[in-house]
C-alpha cells in the first residue's frame, strides 16, 4: 500500500498564464491545508470542488500567492488517491514559492511519471493504457492522437483480456487432460488447442497488420533531404514547414550541419532533416557536415532526394543514387519552372515513376503530389479507418510477436501429437506475453523503466 503523498509542477515551467502544482497521497488534503488560506477549510471540502484562497508561509504568516484549489477525493481521482491541484499565477517565481512551502511539509517530491504509475499500481489503468497517455503528451498529429486516445481508453486492453481468457480456456481444458485422463481424449484435447490456437492467432495477425502504421503515427517518419549543394533542399524544407527555418542562398555550401523540423503531411508525422550538400570539399567544416549529411541517408526512414531538373545529373548524384537504390526514397525534380535538362530515364532506373516527383520550389509548385507521394509509399494512399485498434509501440509489438509464435509452437506442436504437458508451457507463454503488454505479468523493473520515461508532473 502507498502511504506517503507527493507533489509536482503539472504544466510546463516559465511564464504562462497558469500554472498546476499537483498533490497526491492520504495526507495531500490534510497537508495542503497547512498552507492554504480560504473562506471553506479542505478538510470540510467536498469532492470535486474549486475553492478560492492563499498561499500562506506559515512561518510568517506572509500572503505567498493568491490561487485555486481543486481537491478530488479518493477513489474518484486519476490516481484514486486524495488529490489537491493548486493553480497558481504561471511564472518561474510564483510556482517556486509555493513548491518550496509544499516540500516543507510531510510531502515529497514525485519521481517522473509517478501520478501515472500510481493510477496503475492502484488499478485504475493498466500498463498499456499507461504508456498511452505518454503518447498523448508526445502525438505530433490528430490520427496519432486518436491512436493514443483509444489506447488511453483501453480498447486494446480489453481486445488483449478477450484473447488472454481464451487462453485460460485452453489452458483449462489441458489441465483436465492432465488431472483426469479417463475423462477425456487427448485427441480431441489436440484439436481444441490447434482450434484456439488459431482463433487467438487470427486476432494477433489483425493488431500485427496496423502495426507499421502505427508505429509511423506514434514515432513519425525520419525523413532526410539529400541531393548537391543549391539544388533546393533548404527551399523544399521551408516550403513543407511553412517557416523560414533554415538558411537560403546562392553560396552553395551554406546548411553546414543537419537542420531538424516536425511537420504533418496528409496527417503522417515526419521528422525532418535538412542536410548539407552533399559534394567533394577541401573546406573542413563543410566535409563534417557532408559526412553527416551521408549518416542521416543511412539512419533515415523515408529519404527525399533533391535534384536540379534545369541541369544535366552530376557524377554525385549518380553516386547518391546508387546509395538509395531499394530504399523507401522519393526523387523530386526541382526548378521545373526553368528548361528541363534532366534525364528522366537514368533516374527511372533507380526508381519507379509514381515516386519521381516534378517540383518548382520556388513558385510552390509540386508540393500536392508530393504529400501524395509519401502517403502512398508508407500507407498505400489512406490511412486505416478510425475504428481499427491500432498497436503503435515498439514494446507492444515485439511481444505480439513472441506470443504469436509461441501459438505456432503449440499448434504445430498439438498436430504432431507432442505430450499435452509439453504444450501446456507454449500456451501459458502466449499468455503470459499478452499480459506483459497490460502489465499483469510484468516484472518489476520493466515497469519502472517505462514510468522513468514520463515527465516529472504526471
Amino acid at each position: 500500500m502507498i502511504s506517503d503523498t507527493i507533489t509536482a509542477i503539472s504544466t510546463a515551467v516559465g511564464e504562462a498564464g497558469i500554472a498546476v502544482i499537483r498533490v497526491s497521497g492520504p495526507d495531500a488534503v490534510t497537508e495542503t491545508e497547512k498552507i492554504f488560506r480560504s473562506k471553506t477549510p479542505l478538510t470540510q471540502a467536498p469532492s470535486h470542488t474549486v475553492h478560492y484562497g492563499h498561499i500562506i508561509d506559515p512561518g510568517h504568516g506572509e500572503k505567498v500567492e493568491e490561487v485555486l484549489v481543486t481537491v478530488m477525493r479518493a477513489p474518484r481521482s486519476f490516481t484514486t488517491e486524495d488529490v489537491v491541484e493548486i493553480s497558481a499565477h504561471g511564472g518561474v517565481v510564483s510556482v517556486k514559492r509555493v513548491m518550496d512551502l509544499l516540500l516543507q511539509l510531510n510531502i515529497r517530491l514525485a519521481e517522473p511519471g509517478e501520478f501515472t504509475k500510481r493510477a496503475f499500481l492502484n488499478g485504475r489503468i493498466d500498463l498499456s493504457q499507461a504508456e498511452g497517455v505518454m503518447d498523448l503528451i508526445r502525438s505530433k498529429s490528430d490520427r496519432a492522437f486518436s491512436v493514443a486516445l483509444k489506447q488511453v481508453e483501453g480498447k486494446l486492453s480489453s481486445k488483449l483480456r478477450d484473447l488472454r481468457y481464451t487462453l485460460v480456456e485452453t489452458l483449462a481444458h489441458i489441465e483436465v487432460n492432465i488431472d483426469y485422463p479417463e475423462h477425456d481424449v487427448e485427441s480431441l484435447t489436440s484439436e481444441f488447442i490447434k482450434e484456439k490456437s488459431s482463433e487467438v492467432m487470427a486476432e494477433i495477425d489483425k493488431l500485427l497488420t496496423t502495426a507499421e502504421q502505427g508505429k509511423i503515427l506514434r514515432e513519425g517518419i525520419t525523413t532526410a533531404i539529400v541531393g548537391r549543394p543549391n539544388v533546393g533542399k533548404s527551399s523544399l524544407m521551408n516550403t513543407l514547414a511553412q517557416d523560414n527555418r533554415a538558411i537560403v542562398t546562392d553560396i552553395p555550401g551554406t546548411t553546414r550541419d543537419v537542420i531538424e523540423e516536425f511537420i504533418t503531411i496528409n496527417n503522417i508525422p515526419l521528422k525532418l532533416l535538412d542536410t548539407a550538400g552533399i559534394r567533394e570539399t577541401m573546406d573542413v567544416v563543410e566535409r563534417i557536415g557532408v559526412e553527416r549529411s551521408r549518416s542521416a541517408v543511412n539512419d533515415a526512414d523515408l529519404i527525399l532526394m533533391v535534384v536540379n531538373a534545369a541541369e544535366p545529373l552530376h557524377q554525385d548524384e549518380i553516386e547518391l543514387l546508387e546509395q538509395i537504390r531499394g530504399r523507401q526514397s522519393i526523387i523530386i525534380m526541382n526548378k521545373m519552372d526553368l528548361t528541363p535538362q534532366i534525364d528522366r530515364d537514368v533516374l527511372l532506373r533507380y526508381i519507379p515513376e509514381e515516386r519521381l516527383v516534378p517540383m518548382s520550389v520556388k513558385d510552390d509548385l509540386g508540393v500536392d503530389r508530393l504529400e501524395d507521394a509519401i502517403s502512398t509509399l508508407f500507407f498505400s494512399g489512406k490511412l486505416e479507418s478510425a475504428d481499427l485498434t491500432y498497436v503503435s509501440n515498439v514494446r507492444h509489438i515485439a511481444l505480439l510477436k513472441k506470443a504469436k509464435q509461441s501459438l505456432i509452437d503449440a499448434y504445430e506442436a498439438a498436430d504432431q501429437f507432442v505430450p499435452i504437458d509439453m504444450i501446456q508451457i507454449d500456451v501459458r507463454l502466449a499468455w503470459e506475453q499478452l499480459g506483459e503488454i497490460v502489465g499483469d505479468t510484468a516484472h518489476d523493473a520493466l515497469i519502472d523503466q517505462i514510468f522513468s520515461q514520463f515527465c516529472l508532473g504526471k
